[in-house]
């Protein structure tokens, strides 16, 4: 199994700080060691990044809010600075069940799950699984829809079909340069200035761990289990929250598909705002939950 050898991020979240859930059992093998960031106090709080980012993605919502909660931030499976597994499943089965682990391992109860675009789809499941631990779900730009982030531009398009292609996709994978990435991220911004080098420079840093190049593949040919996910919404029994940016990547008829599954689910789209919510407007998650805590 490959460990990460530096575990500290160059990015530190005040008040926060780093641990890590060890494999106890055959199945956590297959995931490995699981990295979260924790701080704050009250009721639970579980954020759950979405792809190629880390629990960093929630630095500007974590200040927000950990005077109401007590905040978990997990690196899914081979993300962040967990654990890489070689040949590790990244299907959204596989990475619910880290989040389930990071639930049942540290005996979380009355939770608040709040994911944005993979992470939002990982909530909503989680809670299907759970439903005697999960207390409320917020769902910020589900990402669960044919295309995912190769709406976001055709640079995006080229770049991810690319990567996710036999052949030549492992060695794509492997390049990412500067430009490309900033590009590629902020074909999710209104605001592009809300994408901080420090951020960019992070996950670059993290990309070049020993075996990322394919957890990042991985991830981005899982949208077909994404999308197949859809299934478990209706087995979600906790109120739910689903946030949209206006000018999110999913279209009014895949929002209006999971209002139909969720039809008692609050909804509020933002102006002005596009998939990565939490990086540009983190006041508007930050004082949903704070209204509900």
């Amino acid at each position: 199994m490959s460990l990460i050898t530096n575990t500290e991020p160059g990015i530190r979240i005040p008040g926060t700080s780093s641990h890590f859930l060890n494999p106890t059992g055959s199945r956590d093998q297959r995931e490995g060691r699981l990295r979260y960031l924790t701080g704050g106090s009250g009721a639970p709080l579980v954020l759950l990044h979405t792809v190629r980012t880390q629990a960093e993605h929630f630095r500007h919502v974590i200040p927000l809010v950990q005077q109401q909660y007590t905040v978990y931030a997990l690196d899914l499976p081979g993300m962040g600075y967990s654990q890489i597994v070689p040949g590790a499943s990244y299907e959204e089965p596989a990475m619910r069940a880290a989040v389930r682990r990071l639930l049942t391992e540290l005996d979380l109860r009355d939770v608040t799950l709040l994911g944005e675009s993979m992470g939002a789809v990982l909530a909503l499941t989680t809670a299907a699984d759970l439903p005697d631990r999960v207390r409320r779900v917020v769902a910020v730009n589900a990402y669960d829809y044919a295309g995912g982030i190769a709406r976001s531009s055709l640079l995006a398009r080229l770049i991810i079909t690319g990567v996710i292609a036999p052949g030549v996709g492992p060695l794509l994978a492997g390049l990412e340069p500067k430009l490309v990435m900033r590009a590629i991220l902020s074909g999710g911004l209104v605001d592009r200035t809300a994408l901080r080098e420090d951020y960019l420079d992070e996950l670059l840093s993290v990309g070049r761990h020993p075996g990322y190049p394919a957890v990042a593949r991985g991830v981005y040919r899982n949208l077909p289990s994404l999308i197949a996910a859809r299934g478990r919404y209706a087995d979600v029994t906790a109120p739910v929250h689903l946030i949209y940016g206006e000018k999110d990547w999913s279209r009014p008829s895949d929002r209006e598909a999971n209002r139909r599954l969720l039809p008692r689910a609050e909804f509020l789209q933002v102006r002005n705002a596009s998939h990565f919510i939490e990086l540009e407007r983190p006041d508007v998650p930050a004082g949903l939950l704070n209204s509900v805590a």
